[in-house]
């Protein structure tokens, strides 16, 4: 994101310079659909950023801008809705009401967004979004949070106000990603460390360009199950408060008395945890291929048992295995669309992009979006 050209057009729209505060998107290596279930996971933050520029106003409004889209939202500081309306300002008022909530509310500001962040790729845009926002209201308002609380506070904004029951991993790698690691995240403790991720290493990140109509109920559903599975499973193991507390063994031991759809989510988040605690190990120790295992394994598993994934995410991740430089990769994000993620030796990388690229064109009709980066740094002031 270009700061410079943000600052010039918000001094333009607003009559006055602004600061700018950038929060990065992200990519998960290991672990998804374990967050919300108080698991484990691998994000790294990306080098896509969204931007947003502010200022403090005279009056008593909240007034947003975007420079993707062309309406200007308006809004009174002192009759702040308690909702969403559906709309993409939701993120930011979301996070302004979240702040008023905790004893911190906005004076006057105007805001302009800017991101590189890909809207629907599953490389969460939203978090970006809300976690630049909250960085930037505070700014104004003198409020002095530490970041693992602004990954919170997000993260309360997108439940309550927006609607959406995510976890807490898209906002705190955002807060709190460093470049060249992965971070791995304790959903539970928020306890996490750094993994570093070897130099000869590349993420390749293949944009399927396919966002399905059904996938935006379907997440708070894939979480009804989960919750469902926790509910069924207290009747063996009464002291559980989230899938994240049943071994693999304590599941298949159930199997009989589970309804086998729930099972199967099930199995997926308790397999999954597994994978995550083994990659980390694997990570550390430097070993690549067996690390790739595991993501191979979890696309499988997000596709058969989770069944989040698509065709189009099926042939991206076929593809890229057949290619020079591939070590491992999976789907990324919720499903049904967006991204995968690949770990490629940085010396094929390039060509490896531009292969993925054909071959998936070639066979699905749809011309791709591929990345090739290296894990970010998290949200700063610009």
């Amino acid at each position: 994101m270009r700061s410079a050209e943000l600052a010039r057009h918000f001094e333009h729209l607003f009559g006055s310079p602004p600061r700018i505060f950038r929060a990065p998107g992200r990519v998960n290596l290991l672990g998804e659909h374990t967050d919300y279930n108080e698991g484990f996971v691998m994000p790294c933050a990306i080098g896509f950023s969204t931007c947003v520029a502010i200022s403090p106003r005279r009056d008593r409004k909240l007034v947003i801008r975007s420079e993707e889209f062309s309406e200007q939202f308006e809004f009174d500081l002192d009759e702040l809705p308690s909702r969403g309306k559906g709309v993409w300002c939701d993120y930011v008022v979301g996070t302004a009401v979240m702040l008023q909530e905790i004893g911190h509310p906005s004076p006057g500001a105007s805001l302009l967004v800017g991101s590189e962040v890909p809207i629907g790729a599953g490389l969460s845009s939203s978090a970006a979004l809300e976690v630049a926002s909250a960085l930037a209201l505070m700014s104004v308002n003198g409020a002095h949070l530490p970041l693992p609380e602004v990954a919170k506070l997000c993260q309360r904004a997108e439940n309550l106000f927006v609607g959406a029951r995510v976890g807490i991993m898209d906002q705190f790698v955002s807060c709190l990603g460093k470049a060249g690691h992965a971070l791995l995240l304790d959903c539970r403790s928020l306890e996490f460390k750094l993994l570093p991720i070897p130099d000869n290493l590349r993420l390749v990140i293949c944009n399927t360009m396919v966002k399905h109509e059904h996938a935006s109920g379907t997440y708070n559903r894939r979480r009804e199950e989960c919750d469902e599975g926790v509910r069924i499973l207290t009747q063996w193991y009464p002291n559980i408060r989230a899938l994240r507390d049943i071994s693999i063994e304590q599941l298949v031991q159930h199997v009989a008395g589970i309804p086998q759809t729930i099972y199967k989510r099930c199995l997926h988040v308790v397999s999954e945890n597994q994978r995550v605690l083994d990659g980390a190990n694997y990570m550390t120790d430097g070993d690549v291929s067996r690390f790739g295992c595991l993501m191979r394994e979890s696309h499988r598993s997000l596709r058969d048992l989770f069944e989040v994934s698509c065709r189009e995410l099926d042939v991206m991740a076929e593809i890229a295995e057949s290619l020079a430089g591939y070590c491992g990769g999976r789907m990324t994000g919720g499903g049904f669309g967006g991204c995968t993620v690949n770990l490629v030796k940085a010396a094929d990388a390039q060509k490896f992009a531009e292969e993925i690229a054909e071959r998936y064109q070639s066979a699905i009709g749809i011309k791709p979006d591929v990345y090739v980066c290296s894990a970010a740094n998290g949200a700063a002031a610009v």
